[in-house]
């Protein structure tokens, strides 16, 4: 899924270990299956939440946000550019995350799925 030249996107095979990832996907997708290491802020809750991820992230650090496909980080990744964050959204999402082989892990740390 693309946005267009007015969201700046990162493919999942450009990210490291160490890049900061933002998950905006709802909880019960959460459970499932996450990157490890990644913040979660539902998108339904982002607007109220904002503050914890201006505390969680490094300071010099772009934010790349992901959800299960792309569409609803991309909004997120719009509104946190419109507050001057670094931010860009990974494409295709974590269905892009798990088909290339990246891993997931549910709650508890064992192996997940994307929901």
């Amino acid at each position: 899924m693309h946005f267009g030249s007015g969201v700046p996107t990162v493919g999942v095979d450009a990210l490291t270990d160490k890049d900061f990832l933002l998950d905006v996907r709802e909880d019960d997708e959460w459970q499932a299956g996450h990157a490890a290491g990644a913040l979660h802020i539902p998108m339904s809750d982002f607007v109220a939440r904002i503050g914890e991820l201006t505390e969680a992230a490094p300071q010099d650090a772009r934010v790349n946000v992901i959800c299960r496909s792309g569409g609803r980080s991309a909004q997120v990744t719009m509104y946190l550019a419109q507050q001057g964050i670094d931010a860009v959204n990974v494409d295709g999402g974590m269905q892009a995350w798990e088909a290339a082989g990246r891993p997931v892990v549910d709650d508890g740390g064992r192996p997940g799925t994307v929901a």
